[in-house]
């Protein structure tokens, strides 16, 4: 690949964004009340796809033209919770008030493996929570 060609690329590829995660759920009505009523999200849209036996479920902060979202895959046929398997990390959310909102979601029996807590140079306040399928979400609080 010659210098121009890269250049262009890269200028290609910076106009492109993160559209979505795709995370597995057991119990969508679960999930989507955690990411909505508990995370703050929207449900954007819903799509059931009978000849997959599958549900599909975005939710997010923003408009999908603007925002990258979550989509919650259902499937029916799927009798036991799913393993995280150990390729999965997790998902950050910036947050106004960590403190608070880890408050809130212990209340709501949301388990918080990290409570919030500031990191070395005390700039940023960290956490991180369980969405009722065990996939880890970080809450970074700035400033």
């Amino acid at each position: 690949m010659d210098t121009l060609n890269a250049t262009e690329d890269r200028a290609e590829l910076g106009k492109a964004r993160l559209l979505h995660t795709m995370i597995r759920v057991f119990d969508l009505d679960k999930s989507i009340d955690f990411y909505t009523r508990l995370m703050g999200m929207k449900l954007l849209r819903k799509r059931e796809v009978p000849p997959g036996r599958y549900t599909l479920a975005f939710v997010g902060y923003g408009d999908e033209d603007e925002a990258s979202v979550i989509e919650l895959t259902y499937n029916w046929d799927q009798k036991e919770p799913y393993t995280i398997g150990s390729g999965y990390g997790h998902m950050a959310v910036g947050v106004k008030d960590a403190y608070a909102l880890c408050e809130r979601l212990a209340k709501e029996g949301v388990k918080i493996p990290r409570p919030p807590g500031a990191l070395q140079h005390g700039t940023i306040v960290i956490a991180f929570i369980e969405d009722p399928d065990g996939y880890k979400i970080e809450l970074i609080q700035r400033g």
